[in-house]
């Protein structure tokens, strides 16, 4: 595949992982019966966030260090501030997966969850990359008509196929 598709190829890789993760951690929920420990879901996103560490921690050490990585990276305050957020964004998001599952009770509520999450993150990722980077005229100035409205029509229809998985899933 050329090299200006793999952002492509990443990014379904991305879809195939998130899209199993609440059906995977869940699983491990149950796995630690809630039902007879009121802890179980904190049991779980203990291993979530092992597993965080081991990927995200110790193979990227392992990686810098075979690439010979100068580690004068440290000192660039808002590269790594802005990343320790992202960081605890996603863990934070993580975790709230685990309490909602805990909170709706039914394993059949997983697809509603995760639907509801993978239809309201794009909405959200939108608004702030747009608060982020507003589109700008030439002149500089901040151009909110400039946006086409079939940008309306995605969020809408994210918004609408989150809610339609919801209504509509399998019993």
């Amino acid at each position: 595949m050329p090299g200006n598709y793999m952002w492509l190829v990443f990014a379904l890789s991305t879809v195939a992982f998130w899209g199993l993760y609440g059906v995977f951690i869940h699983t491990g929920v149950m796995a630690f019966d809630p039902r007879t420990d009121p802890n179980a879901r904190y049991k779980a996103f203990l291993f979530v966030g092992l597993a965080y560490f081991l990927t995200a921690v110790i193979a990227p050490v392992l990686v810098l260090l075979f690439n010979g990585a100068s580690w004068d990276f440290l000192t660039n305050v808002r590269g790594v501030s802005w990343s320790l957020v992202a960081g605890i964004v996603g863990a934070l998001g993580a975790f709230f997966v685990v309490m909602a599952f805990g909170a709706a009770g039914k394993p059949t509520m997983v697809p509603v969850i995760m639907s509801i999450i993978f239809a309201g993150a794009p909405i959200v990722n939108a608004v702030a990359a747009f608060i982020a980077h507003p589109p700008h005229n030439e002149a500089g100035k901040i151009a909110f008509g400039s946006i086409h409205p079939m940008f309306y029509v995605g969020i809408a229809m994210a918004a609408g196929g989150g809610l339609l998985v919801s209504l509509f899933k399998p019993s």
